[in-house]
């Protein structure tokens, strides 16, 4: 372990205070929020850490959090707030790129419970939706109804309609149906005065009858009926006439040409005007026909003159990106696969085509592919089937994963991520941008959506110094003018926010940027909502004030277990997210399961790393590695190492969680049960020598409860049985040879080894039959996969020592160890290089350590048939996200069986953390999810398969079916 030093507090160079920056009054408001609010209200040290930041580079703390329950626990945190003068922030996912989303304030997040879909009506194509609702749960509903929200943004997963209309969001099929703007009716909105009311369009008539009225939303319509007399042929002036014209204010929908729709000019407000509670959207036709054609040119300027040419057909989908991206790809090891679909070149155009009819888009590509026979430049083509276009939408959806912590590349920073021009201009757009680019000596691949000339940078950017940080202002002010140049906007999609709330003068003009104050002035008169950002009366905030990492930035230094060898420390490590939030879906994939579980942002990798990097730099954890707040946040992690593949960024919480746990308890006791868990290949060696003794005290009712008791596990579940032999010991009695005389070890771990021994003997007799002659361990020596969920790392580093020193001979010769347990082999993949980098008998025992289909799979061996049965497959977590399920598929589908892999997500179970008394909940409503339901829907002659041995222990826990490991399958 490196040797120890405090923690550094961040000091930076202080930003520009903000008037609203100096409330001093929290803690009266929180005890004032508490008697009113019946959701939750946290002011407390992690859940202010939790929340000050968002996908942006940008920190403020806020005051405290509000998650409410109802619209009237909104009505009543805004009235707390009022009273004692606290600014107020909505928060849905999280996601903002432009700073919008953090601040000096109370923040309410919508996304927990006012998440639903209160009507949806198919004949009038139109939805009324709570704000906090996530963008697919919408979209999937509609698409019962062969309709769809048509903006749908790279986080459609985990983005809710709340941060869609504050940002005035777009996406891929903005092209067909329009900008959120395009697709919102009415708004149901309050003020911070406690004013509520509905907008939408208004016809003249309405107008001058709501002015009438009088009282607030009177006064407001006036004001707003003179904005527009006053400054109309203005907007009509200066607004470019663009389909991605995302920054200022909406203005445009005020004129009579628009219906004077206070709505839609309340939309892209960013949270500066209105609390939106609820909002009418309309619902597009969805084309059920879709047809995926790649264009590859030789670079990405040529691409982008394309466009238009593209354009002409109609697509419903045109993204773009350059040769870079899929460098970074391919060197990050991310979708390779997929990446191979795509034709030659360095510029790319993905085209999109749908109806609802297969021969008509037939008909439409045919026709297209015709005309790019005559293409000023002909590109190379890729034409993809319904499977294979998947792949291919992975590669342009992999864009930020791709473009941030690239292997051998400076940090690629937001800032100068979002801005659009006309699409005919492009090409020559981009020719001049990346000119500027190479004169500040700064590079980024790009991406986006080039139909509508909005293009995306992860620029590399210092800003951890006071002469970058000026740099990059400089050259943000130099590419406003480029953007101008074209007619274009400084946001195409991800808004102003901070990052360009500085520039939006140049692009507006004085006049205008008063009539934005008065807007705002009109709606929030004391400047309480969201002050600083977009537009503000007193101070706009400088693109390069509260930065989270800027200049005077450094990574903290402290003691490690592990090395972090793709980072520079633990530190470095925790710079990772980027707050993009792919974590906090909750319909597919595995990561995060605590997440899916709890729908809490502490539980989610984002949160969790979150509070992890403001423990090592921020002023808002105190305690350090001792923090309970943290404890609490990791406590529900189940270590399924998802994160590390399908977090975008790697971050790998797993690790980060055994590490805090390592500090956490150096220096005491760790609880009983995490001897008796963390231990368990001691406990389960000492059982083999009188297994049916050990077993007896869960057979006794009143020994099996105090055991239950004393370890800490739900009464609900009962601890797996010894096996009345072992593996390794019987295929010691059996087999004479020498190990030396073994082309492959089977690894006898200690789940299967002990409690499960029949999938060894089956994985022994498949190896056998494939022509291998296997060898095992002669004692009893484990990987100490459990030791690093309780944080024993100490003597996890020792275990793999052992392991290393045990097996040299083996590991030397090059033989191959073949795993049963998925989470044992990345113990030999994972933690062993993350403790010994740079040994080299670890480097080639991580190489050599495979997983039984794997071995199989190398022999060609081939599986017996079984073509009247049906196979479910569960994948394990560790195997789903670090290793592979593809020869695990292959093998089952040889049989001739119909085969099913579920997305079942994680089982729930992980080891330990499914039997923990405060933990069972949680682990049945991961159960729940899929892999139960599933399980019970299976046929008595269905074969469910998981390698795990702790998933299928979750299956026998909760039911009479049992599920099988591969081996057992296969054998059959």
């Amino acid at each position: 372990m490196s040797t120890t030093s405090p923690f550094p507090i961040l000091q930076q160079t202080p930003s520009v205070p903000h008037p609203h920056e100096r409330f001093s009054d929290a803690a009266r408001l929180e005890q004032r929020l508490r008697a009113t609010v019946q959701g939750e209200v946290r002011f407390d040290e992690a859940s202010r850490a939790l929340y000050a930041t968002d996908a942006s580079n940008y920190r403020q703390v806020p005051i405290g959090l509000v998650i409410p329950k109802t619209i009237e626990d909104v009505i009543a945190t805004v009235a707390a707030c009022r009273a004692f003068g606290a600014p107020v922030l909505s928060r849905g996912g999280g996601t903002s790129l432009a700073g919008q989303c953090c601040n000096v304030a109370v923040v309410m997040d919508f996304s927990k419970y006012l998440n639903h879909i209160v009507s949806l009506d198919p004949d009038g194509r139109m939805a009324q939706v709570q704000p906090g609702i996530v963008l697919d749960a919408l979209r999937d509903e509609a698409e019962k109804h062969e309709l769809t929200f048509a903006p749908d943004p790279a986080t459609h997963s985990r983005c809710t309609l709340g941060g869609m209309i504050g940002n005035n969001s777009c996406g891929v099929h903005a092209l067909m149906g329009g900008k959120t703007v395009d697709n919102i009716e009415e708004l149901d909105i309050l003020l911070y005065d406690g004013t509520r009311m509905t907008v939408g369009r208004t016809s003249e008539e309405e107008l001058e009858q709501i002015i009438s009225a009088g009282g607030r939303k009177g006064e407001i319509y006036a004001g707003l009926k003179r904005l527009r007399d006053t400054y109309s042929n203005l907007v009509r002036e200066r607004f470019p006439d663009i389909p991605r014209r995302v920054s200022g204010y909406n203005l445009d929908q005020l004129l009579p040409e628009n219906g004077f729709n206070v709505a839609r000019a309340l939309v892209g407000t960013e949270g500066t005007c209105v609390t939106i509670l609820g909002a009418k959207c309309e619902l597009k036709q969805s084309p059920q026909k879709r047809r995926l054609v790649a264009l590859g040119f030789p670079d990405p300027y040529i691409a982008a003159d394309h466009v238009p040419n593209v354009l002409k057909h109609n697509p419903i989908g045109l993204e773009g990106f350059d040769g870079l991206l899929v460098d970074f790809m391919l060197r990050k090891n991310l979708a390779v696969d997929d990446v191979k679909l795509l034709p030659e070149g360095r510029g790319f155009l993905l085209c999109e085509f749908g109806t609802n009819d297969d021969a008509e888009v037939d008909a439409i590509v045919e026709r297209f592919l015709e005309d790019v026979q005559t293409f000023p430049i002909k590109p190379t083509i890729g034409r993809y089937s319904e499977s294979e276009a998947a792949c291919v939408w992975k590669v342009r959806e992999s864009g930020l994963g791709a473009s941030v912590f690239v292997p051998g590349e400076k940090s690629g920073w937001e800032g100068w991520e979002d801005s659009a021009v006309p699409p005919e201009h492009l090409g020559n757009y981009l020719r001049d941008l990346f000119h500027l680019l190479h004169e500040y000596d700064y590079r980024t691949p790009m991406y986006g959506h080039f139909g509508q000339g909005c293009v995306h940078l992860r620029i590399s950017f210092d800003l951890r110094t006071q002469e970058g940080a000026e740099k990059y202002r400089s050259f943000i002010d130099r590419a406003a003018d480029i953007v101008l140049k074209y007619g274009g906007s400084f946001s195409g999609e991800h808004g102003d926010g901070q990052a360009r709330a500085c520039l939006l003068p140049k692009m507006f003009g004085a006049e205008l940027m008063e009539a934005f104050r008065e807007f705002k002035r009109l709606w929030d008169p004391t400047n309480h909502m969201n002050p600083g950002k977009l537009i503000d009366p007193v101070a706009v905030y400088d693109a390069i004030d509260n930065l989270r990492i800027g200049p005077g930035y450094e990574a903290a230094t402290t003691k490690t277990w592990f090395t972090y060898p793709n980072d520079e420390g633990f530190a470095a490590a925790t710079e990772r997210c980027v707050g993009v939030g792919a974590c906090r879906r909750h319909d597919h994939g595995t990561m995060c399961p605590s997440y899916m579980a709890t729908q809490e942002e502490k539980h989610s990798t984002r949160g969790r790393a979150h509070l992890l990097w403001e423990m090592l730099h921020g002023n808002t954890i105190s305690e350090g590695w001792k923090s309970e707040e943290i404890h609490d946040a990791l406590d529900l992690c189940l270590s399924c190492k998802a994160c590390k593949t399908e977090c975008p960024v790697n971050v790998d919480m797993a690790t980060w969680k055994s590490e805090f746990l390592a500090h956490y308890y150096e220096g005491k006791h760790h609880p009983l049960a995490h001897y008796g868990f963390g231990y368990m290949d001691k406990w389960a060696s000492l059982a083999s020598v009188a297994p049916t003794l050990a077993n007896l005290p869960m057979k006794i009712a009143p020994l099996a409860s105090l055991a239950k008791r004393m370890l800490h596990i739900a009464p609900q579940r009962e601890l797996p049985q010894f096996a009345k032999s072992n593996f390794r010991d019987d295929f010691n009695r059996t087999h004479a040879w020498k190990p030396q005389q073994a082309d492959a070890i089977l690894w006898a771990d200690t789940w299967n080894n002990y409690f499960h021994p029949s999938a060894l003997h089956a994985a022994a007799d498949l190896l056998n039959d494939a022509g291998y002659t296997i060898t095992t361990q002669k004692r009893h020596i484990c990987c100490g996969r459990p030791l690093y969920d309780f944080g024993f790392l100490d003597e996890a580093k020792k275990y793999l020592r052992r392991v290393l020193d045990t097996f040299a001979h083996e590991i030397d010769a090059g033989i191959p160890v073949i795993m049963l347990e998925p989470s044992c082999a990345t113990v030999f993949r994972d933690e062993l290089l993350n403790f010994y980098p740079n040994d080299e008998r670890a480097k080639k025992l991580a190489k050599q350590t495979i997983l039984l289909s794997e071995a199989l799979a190398r022999k060609q061996w081939q599986p017996p048939q079984m073509p009247d049965r049906r196979i479910v497959v569960h994948g394990h977590c560790h195997q789903k996200t670090q290793l592979t399920m593809k020869d695990d598929m292959a093998l089952l589908r040889a049989t001739g069986a119909q085969v099913e892999l579920l997305d079942s997500g994680c089982c729930g179970m992980a080891g330990p953390f499914g039997f923990e008394k405060d933990k069972y909940e949680v682990s049945q409503t991961l159960a729940e999810r899929v892999l139960m339901p599933a399980v019970r829907a299976a046929s008595e002659q269905d074969i469910i398969v998981s390698n795990g041995f702790s998933c299928r222990e979750q299956v026998a826990q909760n039911g009479p079916r049992r599920a099988v490991h591969l081996a057992e399958a296969l054998r059959r």
